[in-house]
């Protein structure tokens, strides 16, 4: 199982601020996903950044391109808003590499039993994350993305 570090933990470990971390993510100098209010990084992530130093970035193929979109799902109650959300986390934390730099952002709206998922990555991974959604709300019943 691979080690997610937050934020302040990096900036322990690196002797940095954590506002400087936050900024490295920001800047895409340092990769990161953010699951609810907290960036969690991989150690994979983190020893990329320190042995490149945290002036250089690199840019592969897949991350040339970056999609984000805003998916209103219709959903029964917030326990079944839950368990998309549950399942969506549970992809993100064991992500594979060609999803790049990735966020997710969930909220649950109460006032029309709606799933609002705000997603932001390469195309590789929307894709995935389209098939995954689309294959959970057909399954659970859900009247769709």
């Amino acid at each position: 199982m691979e080690r997610y570090y937050k934020v302040e933990e990096v900036a322990e470990l690196l002797s940095l601020h954590p506002k400087t971390i936050q900024r490295y993510i920001r800047e895409g100098k340092l990769r990161a996903n953010k699951i609810g209010k907290s960036w969690n990084i991989t150690k994979y992530d983190l020893d990329i950044f320190t042995k490149q130093g945290t002036d250089k970035v690199t840019d592969s193929e897949e991350e040339k391109t970056s999609v984000s979109a805003v998916i209103d799902i219709q959903v029964d109650d917030v326990e079944d808003s839950n368990r998309i959300i549950n399942v969506l986390n549970a992809t993100l934390n064991c992500k594979p590499q060609e999803y790049g730099r990735t966020s997710m952002h969930t909220q649950y709206l109460e006032y029309g039993n709606q799933l609002r998922v705000t997603l932001w990555g390469n195309i590789y991974f929307m894709k995935n994350i389209f098939e995954i959604l689309s294959n959970i709300t057909h399954i659970e019943g859900n009247k769709g993305v």
